[in-house]
C-alpha cells in the first residue's frame, strides 16, 4: 500500500479552487470590508460600531465560495439578521452567560435552517449579541443596525464585484457555453440526485442544481475519454 503523501495536507480541499480564485477573492474581501466600514463609519454615530466581526467570515464566504448555498444573498442578509434577533432574545431571557451563549448559537442554527438561510457567521453573530449584551443592552439597535447595514452593504458589493469576477452571484447552475451537452438517456433526474443524497444521509456544501450539472460535466468527459 502506498504510503500518503504529508505535503497532501497542504493541497486545498475546496474542489475547483484555483490561484487566480483565491486572488479574486482576497481583492474581493478587501473591497467589500472596506467599503461597508467606511459606509458605516460616515453614516453611524461614534457610540456605534461601525462593523461588527462576523462580517470578515461573511466575506470568506461571499468571495471566495459564491457558488455555495451558505453564501447567497438571502443567507448573508436573513442568516446575520435572524441570529442577532434570537441572540439577543435569548441573552434577554437567560441570566447565565455560558448556557446563555450556548442556546443563543444552537437557536440561530435551528431558525436559519427552518428560514432557509443557514449561514455560519450566523452562529458568531448571535454568540456576538450574548457576549456584547451588557454593553448594548439599553440600545439594542447599536447591535442591530451595524448587523443589517453591514450585511445589505457587503451583498451589494458581492454582486457588483462578481459581475467581474467570473462568478454568477446570487449563483444560478448554468450549462458551459460552446460546450458538448450529454445526450438524455445518460442522464440524470434531480430526483435521482435526491435520491443518492438520501443514502448517504450527508448534507453538503452544493446545490441539488450545481451538483446535477456536475455530474454531467464529469459524464461528458468520461465518455470522451472511453473514445
Amino acid at each position: 500500500m502506498a504510503r500518503p503523501d504529508p505535503s497532501r495536507i497542504f493541497v486545498p480541499l475546496l474542489a475547483g479552487a484555483s490561484l487566480r480564485d483565491r486572488f479574486v477573492a482576497s481583492v474581493g474581501a478587501l473591497v467589500g470590508i472596506s467599503l461597508a466600514g467606511m459606509i458605516c463609519a460616515a453614516l453611524f454615530p461614534v457610540s456605534m460600531p461601525w462593523i461588527v466581526a462576523p462580517i470578515g467570515a461573511s466575506a470568506v464566504l461571499l468571495f471566495a465560495v459564491p457558488a455555495s448555498p451558505l453564501a447567497q444573498p438571502w443567507s448573508i442578509i436573513g442568516g446575520n439578521m435572524l441570529s442577532a434577533i434570537f441572540g439577543i432574545v435569548v441573552a434577554q431571557a437567560i441570566g447565565e452567560p455560558a448556557f446563555a451563549a450556548a442556546l443563543a448559537v444552537s437557536t440561530a442554527i435551528l431558525v436559519m435552517s427552518l428560514a432557509r438561510c443557514l449561514h455560519p457567521p450566523g452562529g458568531a453573530v448571535a454568540l456576538s449579541a450574548v457576549l456584547g449584551w451588557p454593553s448594548f443592552s439599553s440600545h439594542i439597535g447599536d447591535f442591530l443596525v451595524p448587523v443589517l447595514l453591514n450585511s445589505l452593504i457587503l451583498v451589494v458589493v458581492g454582486m457588483l464585484f462578481h459581475r467581474f469576477s467570473g462568478h454568477s452571484y446570487p449563483h444560478r447552475a448554468r450549462p458551459v457555453d460552446g460546450k458538448a451537452v450529454a445526450e438524455e438517456a445518460a442522464g440524470l433526474l434531480l430526483d435521482d440526485i435526491d435520491g443518492a443524497l438520501a443514502d448517504l444521509g450527508e448534507t453538503f456544501d452544493i446545490s441539488r442544481e450545481d451538483l446535477a450539472l456536475l455530474l454531467e460535466r464529469a459524464e461528458i468527459h468520461a465518455a470522451a475519454r472511453r473514445k
